[in-house]
């Protein structure tokens, strides 16, 4: 093995000062989910764990670590919200990390506004330019290699509908520079933001 290449397995621990997996794995979007429970308690939550999945239709997932509010109201009612964060939104999407109780109204505590979807029962951030509404479609506890469980719940719902700022489509097209969208990335909290200097194209070969 080459001096230098740094091997390890993750099952014995990976010996340096921070795990690099969600750091290689990155920068990632934001699943900045929003849920009801089945009383009403409303919700909004951070996973960093979070992607697309199909096309069409459109699914969504987040990985929750541990069971949390966001996963049992989601198992309870069968919706959620996703909700885009961009760069104004981020001490916001920051605030709505913070350990309260179930009782607690994640989007007072960020100081944001719950806008009534469409087609689910769940609010939407207002000051989100981008929103899905979705509906559950599969809720797993994940497995090791070994078939043990691990005290982790992915979450996957459709794309049943969709809030789009029309100042970010160009010629139609989503522009997703000028969205200012931020990712999450690695360490204890590296963040990136995207803008058209990352842009470049590369088109599929023929």
């Amino acid at each position: 093995m080459s001096e230098n290449t740094h091997f390890y397995e993750p099952r014995l621990g990976h010996g340096l000062p921070h795990d690099p997996f969600n750091a290689i794995v990155g920068p990632r979007p934001i699943g900045w989910i929003s849920s009801r429970s089945a009383e009403g308690l409303l919700n909004l939550a951070p996973y960093s764990f979070f992607n697309a999945f199909n096309y069409v239709p459109p699914i969504v997932g987040f990985s929750s670590i541990g069971y949390k509010d966001t996963v049992r109201n989601i198992e309870q009612t069968g919706e959620f919200a996703w909700n885009l964060v961009t760069h104004p939104l981020v001490e916001a999407m920051n605030q709505s990390c913070a350990a309260v109780a179930p009782e607690v109204n994640e989007f007072e505590l960020a100081g944001v506004t719950p806008v009534a979807s469409r087609l689910i029962q769940v609010p939407r951030v207002a000051e989100s330019p981008v929103s899905f509404e979705c509906k559950l479609t599969q809720l797993t506890q994940l497995k090791t290699a070994a078939g043990e469980d691990v005290p982790s719940w992915l979450v996957l719902g459709e794309v049943v509908a969709v809030h789009l700022d029309r100042r970010l489509l160009k010629d139609g097209i989503f522009d997703t520079a000028a969205a200012d969208i931020v990712l999450r990335a690695g360490g204890p909290g590296d963040y990136f933001r995207i803008g058209p200097e990352q842009l470049f194209k590369l088109y599929r070969p023929r």
